[in-house]
C-alpha cells in the first residue's frame, strides 16, 4: 500500500501497488536504491549486542500485507534466535489509529498469535469495516475475548504510547508503502514477496558481520 494513497485504501479496502517481474534478480547481492534504500539517519534500535532488529511495517487494511503474512510466518520461523522481529502497525493518518489500536491492544492482551490472521480475514475476506471502536470491539468479542477487557486495553495509556511510537518508526524508517521490512536501523526493504525475504536475509547477513 502507497502511503499517498492511505486514505482511499481504508476506505476501500484495497489498493495497487508495483511490484519486481519474478525474475528480477542482483547478481551480486541486492540493489542499493532499486531494491531497498539505506536509511539517510540510523534508527535506534531494540535489541541486545549480537542480535538484528527485523521491523515488519504493516497495516490490516493492506491488502499486500495480507498476502505477505503467510510468507511473513513461514520465514520468522526458520529465523535463527538472534533476529528479533517485531511488527509495527503504521498509522499514516488518523484513519489508521482504530486499527493500530486493534492491533496493539490484542498484542498486550496476549491475544496477537490466534487473532493476527483473523483481523486481515475479517476485513479483507468478510469485508468488515473496523474503522471505529465498537464494531472492531463486536468483532473481538465474538472471537471470545472479553469484551469490557478489550476496550479497557484498547483505550489505554499503554496502547496509546505504542500507537505513537509506531508512527515514529515509521517516519524514521521513512516508509512509504506497505508491507515493508526495516533492517538494523539502517536499511529498509520494500514488499515484493518472495524476493523481500532474500533481500532480507542478504542484509541481516550484512549486519551481523558488521
Amino acid at each position: 500500500m502507497q502511503r499517498r494513497h492511505a486514505t482511499l485504501a481504508l476506505l476501500a479496502i484495497g489498493t495497487t501497488a508495483a511490484a519486481l517481474p519474478n525474475g528480477a534478480r542482483a547478481q551480486n547481492g541486492p540493489r542499493e536504491g532499486t531494491e531497498y534504500r539505506r536509511l539517510s539517519k540510523p534508527v535506534p534500535v531494540e535489541v541486545g549486542p549480537g542480535q538484528v532488529e527485523v521491523l515488519e511495517f504493516f497495516s490490516y487494511s493492506c491488502i499486500h500485507c495480507y498476502r505477505f503474512e503467510p510468507l511473513m510466518k513461514t520465514w520468522m520461523q526458520r529465523l535463527p534466535k538472534e533476529i528479533v522481529v517485531r511488527r509495527v502497525h503504521v498509522g499514516f493518518n488518523a484513519a489508521f489509529e482504530p486499527l493500530q489500536r486493534l492491533f496493539y491492544a490484542l498484542e498486550a492482551m496476549g491475544k496477537l498469535e490466534a487473532l493476527h490472521l483473523k483481523a486481515f480475514q475479517a476485513i479483507h475476506d468478510e469485508r468488515r469495516r473496523f474503522n471505529a471502536l465498537e464494531p472492531i470491539a463486536d468483532w473481538v468479542a465474538a472471537q471470545g475475548v472479553d469484551r469490557a477487557a478489550f476496550v479497557q486495553t484498547y483505550q489505554s495509556f499503554g496502547v496509546s504510547g505504542k500507537v505513537k511510537r509506531a508512527v515514529q518508526l515509521q517516519d524514521a524508517y521513512e516508509v512509504d508503502a506497505t508491507p515493508s521490512l526495516g533492517i538494523d536501523g539502517r536499511f529498509i526493504v520494500p514488499g515484493q514477496a518472495e524476493r523481500t525475504l532474500s533481500i532480507a536475509d542478504a542484509l541481516i547477513a550484512r549486519a551481523r558481520q558488521a
